[in-house]
């Protein structure tokens, strides 16, 4: 599913988001400070990139986009 961003015009595609499969988490890295937010399989541990996070706002759309209340931090 396409949907177009409101303030850029730039497409981004929406991945798909299994529940019962996945959870919503933020990896970020130790060295660098760099934030990308996605899923991790409950049963393989497989991390499916999404989008990069370089603000509260862009933590916010995230959640938005994917009905998430919570995000886990894995580092």
């Amino acid at each position: 599913m396409k949907r177009r961003s409101k303030n850029s015009g730039s497409r981004f595609e929406v991945s798909p988001f299994d529940p019962e499969r996945q959870y919503a988490v933020i990896r970020s890295s130790i060295c660098t400070g760099e934030k990308v937010a996605g899923f991790r399989d409950r049963h393989d541990g497989h991390f499916t990139e999404v989008m990069l996070i370089r603000s509260k706002k862009d933590e916010q759309k995230f959640k938005e986009m994917y009905k998430v209340d919570t995000l886990k931090t894995e580092y």
